[in-house]
């Protein structure tokens, strides 16, 4: 009897948080769309990068359609524009903070974690508003979001009330001092939601609190350790991490590439103190320089890094050589020091050889590399690799180079 009164109160427990009620529709935009809050709205939506997952390439505005390729499967994101049937139009802003800080649609269902709501419950009522009224304000355009590619048991949407449980944590919005080091905290742990690519994932999804802001895996690319900047050959300084975050070609580390590009274009558009005060308070974080190791540095095979370096020199030097007119007169940092070459992963060299940088959509990064995925073969591609990373004084070779290059070839738009 006992055994059966407690399963009967854990699925009532279960049943007051998996399903949320929902919210009555609305005509039009419950709050005052003025041009100062609109506007307010904007520099919010630009610094929450919700242009990046919500305004692919090739789809309109807030329309949605990006797939997220994640561990699990595709999960692909909605229209968020003002269109009654298939967007936020008849969304009050009430339903809309739900959404944000809860993860649950105004229709009551509960949404997946790709969509950063365990982040954005730290943000102001204020600013919530300000993004409500500028989506309100936008065009509404009527577009469908393709059907997330999960398997069966994901796509009971109540489970997600257990991870919720175990991630949601809706505590107060944290106390700003009025400084910039405070400004930062906001905005890189609320509405930047930097954790959510820059820190690893457990088994089923979640951060890994212990190794917050410590460095994750997407979309085949590696995010670096933002507590780790102090160890880079030469330590980043504000002003090197405020231009690289606005897009800029930052001194001795370069420019953004793979999914951290169209986030600094999205940040190009903020007022640089807040773009300052991410990257002051980012610099506070870092811990201690390891002490050098003093194991063996295993290299190379040397055919293969003389191998490499004929690639090198025949395909990249024109830019990349020491003596490039790129690095010389434009002021591009030598390959030496790009944390895609000193890191713990090839990754992200691996990903910049065959995806390229694109043309930037706006002025702020001038940076462009053609992509050479249809140019080198998989065994030159390694081969490139293996030479750029035996550049780098006192690191050992890249065990995985050539299943990294095999999974990158996978991940390469069809």
């Amino acid at each position: 009897m006992a055994i059966g009164s407690i399963a009967v109160v854990g699925i009532a427990a279960f049943a007051a948080v998996a399903w949320q009620p929902a919210i009555a529709p609305v005509a039009r935009p419950d709050v005052d769309l003025t041009r100062s809050l609109i506007e307010r709205g904007r520099a919010v939506v630009a610094l929450g990068d919700c242009a990046v997952c919500h305004s692919p390439a090739g789809h309109r505005a807030f329309t949605g359609g990006l797939g997220l390729h994640t561990p699990f499967g595709v999960i692909y994101t909605t229209n968020i524009s003002p269109d009654p049937a298939t967007g936020i139009g008849q969304w009050s802003l009430a339903a809309f903070v739900r959404a944000m800080r809860k993860g649950v649609s105004r229709d009551g269902h509960l949404l997946y974690p790709a969509f950063p709501y365990i982040h954005y419950t730290k943000v102001t009522d204020d600013d919530l508003r300000a993004a409500y009224a500028f989506l309100m304000s936008q065009p509404a355009v009527q577009a469908t979001a393709p059907d997330n590619e999960l398997p069966l048991p994901l796509r009971f949407r109540p489970a997600l009330a257990v991870w919720n449980l175990l991630y949601l944590d809706e505590g107060a919005v944290p106390a700003a001092d009025g400084s910039a080091k405070a400004r930062g905290r906001y905005l890189v742990d609320g509405l930047g939601h930097c954790s959510s690519c820059h820190t690893p994932l457990g088994i089923i999804g979640g951060e890994k609190q212990a190794e917050h802001l410590g460095g994750g895996d997407i979309e085949g690319w590696h995010a670096p350790a933002l507590t780790e900047l102090a160890w880079a050959p030469r330590p980043w300084t504000r002003q090197q991490l405020s231009d690289y975050l606005s897009g800029s070609l930052a001194s001795d580390h370069g420019a953004a590439a793979g999914p951290m590009r169209p986030v600094t274009e999205s940040l190009a558009s903020v007022a640089p103190a807040d773009v300052a005060a991410m990257a002051e308070y980012i610099l506070t974080l870092q811990r201690s320089v390891p002490v050098p190791t003093t194991a063996a540095i295993v290299p190379a095979s040397t055919a293969q890094v003389n191998r490499g370096r004929a690639l090198f020199d025949g395909a990249c030097a024109i830019c990349h050589g020491p003596g490039s007119p790129m690095i010389t007169h434009v002021g591009r940092p030598p390959l030496g020091l790009s944390s895609a070459l000193y890191g713990p992963s090839p990754r992200n060299a691996i990903m910049t050889i065959m995806q390229g940088i694109p043309w930037p959509d706006g002025p702020a990064n001038t940076q462009y590399m053609p992509a050479f995925a249809d140019v080198l073969t998989d065994e030159q591609v390694t081969d490139v690799v293996a030479y750029l990373r035996s550049t780098v004084p006192g690191k050992p070779a890249w065990d995985d180079v050539e299943k990294r290059v095999a999974e990158a070839r996978e991940e390469l738009p069809k």
